[in-house]
C-alpha cells in the first residue's frame, strides 16, 4: 500500500520496525512522472515487509529540508530510523528493487 508523507505525519509513520522508502517527487517533475509508477508497483509487491510512499515537495516543504532534497526525484531508504541510501534521479526498477532488497 502507497503511503502519502506529509511534514505532519512523518514521525507516525517512521515509528515502525520495517524499512521505510520515501519518494520525494512534485506534479511538475517529468523523472517523477517515470518513477511514480514504478514506486507504486513496489509498494504493492512489497505490502507488509516495507513502508513505501511519496512526499510532494510543494505541498510539503519541511521534510525536504530536513533531508536536503535538492535535485527530484530523490527516493531515499531508511533501516530502523536512520537513512540507509538515497537514489537521486531517475532509475529502473531493478535498481529500486536492489535497495529495497538490501534494507530486508
Amino acid at each position: 500500500m502507497l503511503v502519502e508523507f506529509t511534514d505532519s505525519n512523518f514521525s507516525e509513520l517512521m515509528a515502525t520496525d520495517k524499512p521505510v522508502v520515501i519518494d520525494f517527487w512534485a506534479t511538475w517533475c517529468g523523472p517523477c512522472r517515470m518513477v511514480g509508477p514504478i514506486i507504486e508497483e513496489l509498494a504493492g509487491e512489497y505490502d507488509g515487509r516495507v513502508v513505501i510512499g511519496k512526499c510532494d515537495v510543494d505541498e510539503n516543504s519541511d521534510l525536504p529540508e530536513q533531508f536536503g532534497i535538492r535535485n527530484i526525484p530523490t527516493v531515499m531508504f531508511f533501516k530502523n530510523g536512520q537513512l540507509v541510501d538515497k537514489q537521486v534521479g531517475s532509475a529502473p526498477k531493478p535498481t529500486y528493487v536492489a535497495k529495497i532488497e538490501a534494507l530486508l
